[in-house]
């Protein structure tokens, strides 16, 4: 890509984060350093901007003696990338040299530091996240992304196949940023070049991928992304269990791991397979796992559940995943369970008032007897609606112990 000179800076009225705190700091003691990407995107969509990201025209070591001499704590996150964190009152925020590409394979770049700020800018994936914004509120757009980001436009910077084979992950980056910024028809070119880079896809790490299918799920209203990545082969190729998209376009709550089960099938009579093989895949955390086998495993509740059926429902679902069958439920069928859910709200759960103590105090010897005689037992309170007591499961258990 041809460097041309920088056009003229807009000016904004600068942002008050960029007046105040951690970022002020920053820019004062770099006096030729730029608040850069999501902040700056942000600031200029009107939405809240909760990370700022600086850049510098100086070597890290450079950026990171100044920050020091400033009075910064400053933590050297990712030198090899021209990254530090420069911290003031526990406020972080990243700075980075400018940089070039010199070598790029799909997944990781090798970098040296430069001065132009255009040729930092060229090296970005899209023309919204390539802004830069001085303190004094001089705005620097080098590919037009100002116009872009008022028209609902997500563009890759320069020639979308190019910024593609830089790095494949920019493939998933495009559809969460549409699903947010987005709006109409998307990008023709960039379309294209997706279709085409498909198979690089499989250059990508799963904690990558997950994290942009995490990312993406927590966007307001993934589901005409999710639409149009799986046009271009996209969604098949890093989630072939998903299902169908109208039991998501349901679900109105925005928390990406429910959402995540819905596209798998949670909610419906034929969930998609292995839990454990996609949480494996995708490399989810233990907690992430252990949810989305709840909501697979799950099977969808009646809407009209209660009394003794709804306690006995609940003896046998924990609470959380008793919420969420009830929510995929309702989005996989459409039928209304809000009446359900104020009643699991409204319900203790039901627990089992024995435990293997208590069968060993009847004399039983330690062993299969002991599981046995609890089963049975269990099986007799849950069949009484959940509500016997512990003296009367005790005596229960004293019949099952001896018959």
């Amino acid at each position: 890509m041809s460097l041309e000179p920088d056009p003229p800076a807009a000016r904004i009225d600068p942002p008050a984060w960029l007046r105040a705190g951690a970022p002020a700091a920053v820019l004062a003691a770099l006096p030729s350093s730029r608040a850069v990407g999501g902040a700056v995107r942000d600031a200029l969509a009107g939405r809240p901007v909760h990370d700022v990201d600086v850049a510098a025209p100086l070597p890290p070591e450079a950026v990171a003696a100044r920050l020091r001499a400033a009075g910064l704590k400053v933590f050297e996150t990712g030198l090899q990338h021209g990254t530090v964190t420069a911290v003031l009152d526990h406020e972080p925020v990243e700075v980075t040299s400018l940089r070039r590409d010199l070598a790029t394979d799909g997944r990781h770049a090798t970098v040296s530091w430069t001065e132009n700020w255009r040729e930092d800018a060229a090296r970005r994936d899209f023309t919204i996240n390539a802004l830069s914004l001085d303190a004094e509120g001089r705005l620097w757009d080098y590919f037009g992304g100002r116009a872009d980001l008022a028209a609902g436009r997500v563009r890759f910077v320069g020639d979308a196949a190019t910024r593609l084979a830089e790095d494949y992950l920019r493939l998933l980056r495009f559809f969460r940023f549409q699903a947010r910024y987005g709006r109409g028809e998307p990008d023709a070119a960039a379309m294209a070049a997706i279709r085409a880079a498909v198979p690089g896809l499989a250059r990508l790490s799963a904690e990558r991928v997950w994290m942009e299918l995490k990312r993406l799920l927590e966007a307001p209203d993934p589901v005409p992304s999710l639409a149009l990545m799986r046009e271009t082969g996209v969604l098949g190729a890093v989630l072939p269990e998903a299902r169908s998209l109208p039991p998501l376009a349901r679900l109105g709550e925005a928390d990406p791991l429910l959402r995540f089960a819905v596209l798998l099938g949670a909610g419906g009579s034929q969930p998609a397979g292995d839990a454990e093989a996609v949480a494996r895949r995708l490399r989810l955390s233990g907690e992430e796992a252990r949810r989305l086998r709840g909501l697979l495993s799950t099977p969808p509740p009646d809407p009209d559940l209660a009394g003794a059926d709804l306690r006995r429902w609940l003896a046998d679902v924990p609470p959380e995943a008793a919420r969420d069958a009830a929510r995929a439920a309702e989005a996989a069928d459409g039928r209304d369970r809000a009446g359900l859910r104020g009643r699991v709200a409204a319900t203790p759960r039901p627990v089992f008032p024995l435990q293997g103590r208590d069968a060993l105090a009847l004399g039983l010897p330690a062993g299969p007897a002991v599981g046995r005689a609890l089963a049975a037992t269990r099986r007799w309170w849950w069949d009484g609606g959940c509500t016997a007591p512990a003296e009367s499961c005790r005596e229960a258990l004293k019949r099952f112990a001896t018959s």
